[in-house]
């Protein structure tokens, strides 16, 4: 059954919530409803103490209101002391006046992790599309924020069918995704995301593509026999061998045959390219709702399926 909506539309990532009120009315209000609002840290204190500039008002964030203790890397002094600059979740705990009697907010991101927390294990399942911000990449994946600083990891082999070396290839820190639920442990409060299903089977790549035509390609992998150029991060064809190319060169392709039977893209270098000066938009073909079932592979194809079934990855 598909939603309208990525699943963790009301705990977006932290950069990603529409902006908050942040008058002193509104951050009364948010007292009394526990709303999570979110601003930007101005400085961090000798004793770990996050401040924020709410207009009129001065926010407070002490040291173990920062991090909820689950998370990885919260006993850290580098996981407080990171926040300054950044756009950060929180929950309104309290106002009260300092000495000259200006109103002083106290604020809890942690609060706001554990409401977000406790949504994601009670309503997500495996195949559940979220809006996410990328915050690291490493050569083994992509670490995440699927909401609220809350961060889960992207292994490189679910990022996209056709293969790359570093994550780096195909993101950038700070990037807004879409990412659906591989796995979810619910008693470490760990998440595992997935990518590629997102990016449309092979069918629906190779129908963007025609024989004879020539298109704009990445070298994916060089061997004896060929190189590997990648049309789409879900979709690979081989071209014939050539002196001179290396992984991760631009270049333009002639499509000399489509196989859906074979998922075989038959390929002919035509000459090097520049670097663009952007990186092409990422083209979903899921957006929104809870993935039940994915088959990459045409229907009657004679390799190996490949598919993904989120029902046989629930708990």
């Amino acid at each position: 059954m598909r939603s309208i909506m990525p699943e963790n539309l009301f705990f977006p990532p932290e950069g990603l919530r529409p902006p908050s009120d942040c008058s002193l009315s509104a951050l009364r209000d948010a007292v009394e409803s526990g709303d999570i609002l979110e601003a930007a840290v101005s400085r961090c204190g000798t004793d770990r103490t996050l401040f924020f500039s709410l207009g009129s008002v001065e926010g407070r964030m002490p040291r173990q209101e920062a991090v909820a203790p689950w998370i990885s890397g919260a006993g850290r002094d580098i996981s407080v002391l990171s926040r300054v600059g950044k756009q950060t979740c929180f929950t309104v705990k309290s106002i009260s006046a300092d000495a000259k009697g200006a109103p002083v907010a106290l604020l809890s991101r942690r609060e706001a992790q554990e409401k977000a927390m406790a949504f994601f294990l009670a309503h997500l399942v495996p195949g559940s599309v979220l809006s996410c911000r990328v915050i690291r990449l490493e050569p083994f994946g992509a670490f995440l924020d699927i909401g609220c600083g809350i961060v889960a990891i992207l292994p490189i082999e679910h990022i996209s069918v056709s293969r790359i070396s570093h994550p780096k290839e195909r993101f950038r820190e700070g990037q807004k995704i879409l990412a659906a639920v591989r796995a979810i442990d619910r008693e470490r409060r760990r998440v595992t995301m997935t990518h590629r299903e997102l990016l449309g089977t092979w069918i629906e790549n190779a129908s963007r593509f025609t024989p004879g035509e020539t298109v704009r390609g990445i070298v994916r992998s060089v061997q004896e026999y060929g190189s590997f150029i990648e049309l789409a991060p879900n979709l690979s064809g081989l071209a014939d061998s050539r002196d001179g190319l290396v992984p991760g060169d631009p270049v333009s392709v002639y499509i000399k045959s489509i196989r859906p039977e074979r998922m075989k893209v038959k390929l002919q270098v035509i000459e090097k390219l520049p670097p663009l000066a952007a990186p092409d938009p990422i083209r979903y073909q899921i957006t929104d709702g809870v993935l039940s079932h994915w088959v990459y592979s045409p229907p009657g194809c004679e390799k190996a399926v490949i598919e993904t079934d989120f029902t046989a990855l629930s708990p």
